[in-house]
C-alpha cells in the first residue's frame, strides 16, 4: 500500500432528476513506474493507480483504466446524469492489490 494516499471528491449534494452534474475527483498519489531506480540501482517497483470507478447506488457512472503514463495525484473531471437519489460510490484500484473507496450522497431536488 502506498503512503499518504488520500481521496478526494466534490460532487453537489443535490441535482434535479434527469440533470446533468459535473464531478471532480483528485487522488493524493505518488505513481511510481517501475522504471526509475534507487539510489542503489534497484529497480522501485511499479505503483499506480490502474483503474477508477464510479458507481451510482450500484450501477456503473463511469469505469476508466490507466496506464503508466498517468501523471501523479491523477485528477478526473467527468458529468453524471443523476436519475435518482443515492450513493454515488468511489473507487480507485492501485498495482499492489490496494483499493481505496469514497462516497458522497447526492439528492434529488
Amino acid at each position: 500500500m502506498a503512503s499518504g494516499v488520500k481521496p478526494r471528491v466534490k460532487a453537489p449534494k443535490s441535482a434535479a432528476a434527469g440533470e446533468s452534474v459535473t464531478i471532480k475527483t483528485l487522488i493524493s498519489h505518488p505513481m511510481e513506474s517501475g522504471q526509475r531506480k534507487d539510489s542503489d540501482g534497484n529497480t522501485i517497483p511499479r505503483s499506480i493507480i490502474n483503474r477508477f470507478t464510479c458507481e451510482l447506488n450500484g450501477n456503473m457512472v463511469l469505469d476508466a483504466t490507466f496506464e503508466p503514463a498517468i501523471s501523479t495525484n491523477p485528477y478526473l473531471e467527468f458529468d453524471a446524469k443523476i436519475d435518482e437519489a443515492g450513493e454515488l460510490k468511489f473507487t480507485w484500484y492501485d498495482d499492489d492489490g490496494s483499493v481505496y473507496e469514497t462516497a458522497s450522497d447526492i439528492a434529488i431536488a
